[in-house]
């Protein structure tokens, strides 16, 4: 049976701000974005981890562009009616749960939004959770389970619809992952170091599966402002958590993050392992990207020919990326000249070709080095020449009148 729906793009979309149009919004010309030119097909969307921060500003806005979306919920903190009740009466829509910690949660999931809409064509990865605490406070608990969620979780995400895009020849992958996974942030090591792990993962997939016309892209948010009313409610994310320790920051502010308190070592005001925490609580609710206007570009990126390995979102992320691959080139530039001893027993034959090297080029210098004669010395010695050879023809001439 199939439950396919090819009707035209929603009208009215409940409790939705993201179906505002914004004309200065717009991916750039290169990369073929959708436009009244070049009107968006009808796409559908697996978005995991809808009921976060980004999940469903990006969940409303394929929604209002008419777009088929399964919004997956965290299984843990979220409830199955709640993730249905952003939608509830809109063949459009299918609202799930899962654990992406968990292969199987993940690949059950997936054959249920296939069997539902009988295609995928975007899967965007929203998931993921960080702790606020310095390395050391951080027990294993907590660093596993960042690993287990951020980067074996965008794994298994990935390994289990790459069978079916592979088959189809089609299919885009939009991971989203933080200006944490290009810099270091103090208070997040255990976040950072998950984060890193998904570039590399992202980065290294990108040529092994293009030549199956799979695409990925590394969508990097700076500082995101809520600016939309939520219409999936998630009671369980912001609740205390007695098992570990940790407990949620209050606001969605801190909505992916867990504050641990530190330790005595780490308590002052200002410890650079409360980096994270002050900067977060600095900011408040003055985040200068749009969640809203984020997630339009987004939506355009699922839809466009050309998409880049990485999106930039925000000026956060623009500038403190740059400055850090500024300061890269600028450390690799100092120490660029540095030349290192040779291994023990492998040097002998190098130093002797460069002893001969150097004699060479020595002789060289010392032969360029012997002062030239003079234009005046050269001058006289020619001319004393001519004269002898003057000499010798008039005694040459002499014998033979004799």
């Amino acid at each position: 049976m199939s439950y396919r729906n090819n009707s035209s793009p929603l009208q009215d979309v409940a409790n939705s701000s993201a179906g505002v149009s914004f004309p200065n919004v717009q991916l750039p010309a290169s990369t073929d974005p959708p436009s009244a030119s070049n009107p968006a097909k009808q796409q559908t969307w697996l978005v995991f981890g809808a009921s976060g921060h980004m999940g469903l500003s990006l969940v409303k806005s394929a929604m209002s562009h008419g777009d088929r979306v399964c919004a997956v919920g965290r299984q843990l903190e979220d409830t199955l009616s709640s993730m249905r009740s952003g939608y509830p009466d809109n063949p459009n829509y299918l609202g799930l749960l899962c654990d992406v910690r968990i292969q199987r949660s993940v690949q059950h999931v997936f054959e249920q939004a296939l069997q539902y809409f009988m295609d995928i064509d975007i899967i965007a990865v929203c998931s993921g959770y960080g702790v606020i605490g310095s390395c050391e406070d951080q027990d294993e608990y907590e660093i596993r389970n960042q690993f287990e969620t951020n980067f074996m979780g965008t794994l298994n995400i990935i390994q289990a619809a790459l069978p079916y895009f592979r088959e189809r020849e089609a299919g885009r992958y939009l991971i989203f992952s933080s200006t944490s996974g290009a810099l270091g942030v103090p208070g997040l090591g255990p976040y950072c170091a998950t984060k890193y792990a998904v570039e590399g993962l992202v980065e290294s997939m990108l040529y092994e599966v293009d030549s199956f016309n799979i695409k990925l892209t590394l969508v990097i948010a700076g500082h995101m402002r809520r600016d939309d009313q939520p219409n999936i409610t998630s009671p369980g994310w912001y609740s205390q958590n007695p098992t570990n320790g940790a407990h949620m920051a209050s606001g969605k502010k801190f909505q992916h993050f867990r504050i641990l308190k530190p330790s005595v070592h780490y308590a002052s005001q200002d410890a650079p392992a409360s980096h994270a925490q002050r900067m977060l609580q600095w900011i408040g609710d003055n985040q200068p990207t749009s969640a809203v206007k984020a997630a339009e570009l987004v939506w355009q990126l699922g839809h466009c020919t050309f998409p880049p390995l990485r999106l930039l979102l925000g000026t956060f992320a623009v500038d403190s990326i740059r400055d850090r691959l500024k300061s890269i080139i600028e450390e690799i530039e100092d120490w660029k000249e540095l030349h290192f001893p040779p291994v023990e027993g492998m040097e002998v034959e190098g130093a002797e070709d460069e002893s001969e090297q150097q004699k060479e080029g020595a002789d060289e210098e010392q032969i360029d080095e012997r002062p030239s004669p003079a234009l005046s010395d050269v001058t006289e010695q020619a001319s004393d020449d001519d004269g002898d050879d003057d000499v010798t023809k008039e005694q040459t001439e002499e014998k033979e009148l004799t």
